[in-house]
């Protein structure tokens, strides 16, 4: 065969027929096997030798052939199936890169091998959807893991959704989620809800994520923290790093902070009002819990809030701090119920969006308690 094995190769694979120079043998057939330089008859001999290649038993032989074909575009599709169901140190390469596999291969694969095959398909450079779904069914966390973390990946809405209800307590699966460019609404909703600190991190820097579950991860992230709301024991340290994360990201806005007055975490809300008036914690709580009327107008002015929600933010405040815990189940709860009903009563001029997602609240609220 014209560059190919030469005379003197087919005389040391005579006299030394070793593991060592069938492996070399195997790669110089492996790379040439798609010259165009081969006449038909010369490619066939060469396709014979890989398929005899693929049986050899030295594992260094198989391995020598995998990692010089995975990227060949004309190597047989049988002699790319026989490496790709061979052992993982064989199969991974031909599995990860090689496109003479069809999706039907891949999936018949998956049905039938275990995690490492099952990843090394999940790496690569693109995973239909179709392939995507065998992985998810198959169920391999490692794979899956892999699969969710590949932006190369198809992975459909009602996937990502099978994927959370399997794995929705393992982060080590919903952090590469978290990190997709592109997510459904619904997906990053359930993130959210359940999101741990390191995940909380990931998604607070997410430019798509909608204001409504900006403020859930915010909110959820303090109802986590904080034992008992109102707690004079609330951790102000950790609140205080919350406030100042999310005002250099952007995201401390007005609606976050009514949001937080209305469901009662006057822990966050000092800290956010010391960040935005850049002032200790200690003066801003002073400011907003002065008893005369010019306290917390002034701080409130200092932060640039808008005029509009001056009232809003006051009556808040007041209810918030008047609303007392009953000491029972779902004690929260009720008290989330109880001040959201009086400064919904009290106040009518909340725009639309807040209005939504403070009634969302409230019923959840209602339903809990």
């Amino acid at each position: 065969m014209t560059n190919s094995l030469s005379k003197s190769d087919v005389e040391r694979l005579l006299t030394d027929p070793s593991a060592d120079t069938r492996a070399v043998i195997a790669a110089k057939v492996a790379e040439q096997v798609g010259s165009p330089a081969l006449s038909a008859e010369e490619r066939a001999i060469a396709e014979d030798i890989l398929r005899v290649l693929t049986r050899d038993a030295a594992l260094r032989v198989r391995q020598a052939l995998a990692d010089q074909l995975k990227e060949s575009h004309t190597v047989p599709r049988d002699v790319a199936m026989a490496l790709a169901h061979d052992v993982d140190a064989v199969s991974v390469p031909i599995l990860t890169h090689s496109m003479v596999l069809t999706d039907a291969d891949l999936v018949e694969i998956i049905r039938c091998s275990g995690g490492s095959k099952q990843a090394a398909i999940a790496a690569r450079q693109h995973v239909s959807a179709a392939v995507a779904d065998a992985i998810v069914a198959a169920d391999e966390p490692t794979a899956v893991a892999t699969l969710v973390g590949n932006s190369g990946a198809e992975l459909r809405e009602d996937t990502l959704q099978q994927v959370l209800d399997r794995h929705g307590a393992d982060d080590s699966i919903k952090e590469p989620m978290a990190r997709r460019a592109q997510l459904p609404v619904t997906v990053l909703e359930r993130l959210v809800t359940a999101a741990s600190a390191g995940i909380r991190e990931i998604l607070s820097k997410r430019s798509d994520l909608p204001t409504h579950l900006a403020s859930d991860l915010v909110l959820n992230t303090r109802e986590r923290a904080t034992a008992t709301l109102l707690s004079p024991t609330s951790p102000a340290t950790e609140a205080l790093q919350l406030a100042q994360h999310l005002q250099r990201s952007g995201r401390m806005t007005p609606s976050l902070i009514i949001r937080a007055i209305c469901l009662g975490d006057i822990a966050f809300v000092e800290a956010a009002f010391a960040v935005l008036a850049d002032i200790p914690v200690h003066n801003a709580r002073l400011l907003l819990h002065d008893a005369g009327p010019l306290g917390f107008k002034a701080v409130y002015e200092r932060c640039r809030l808008p005029t509009e929600f001056f009232e809003l933010f006051r009556i808040g405040l007041i209810v918030a701090q008047q609303t007392g815990f009953d000491g029972g189940e779902n004690d929260r709860e009720r008290h989330r119920r109880r001040t959201l009903e009086r400064i919904l009563t009290q106040y009518e001029n909340i725009g639309a969006e807040d209005l939504d997602y403070l009634l969302g609240k409230l019923r959840a609220a209602a339903a809990a308690a």
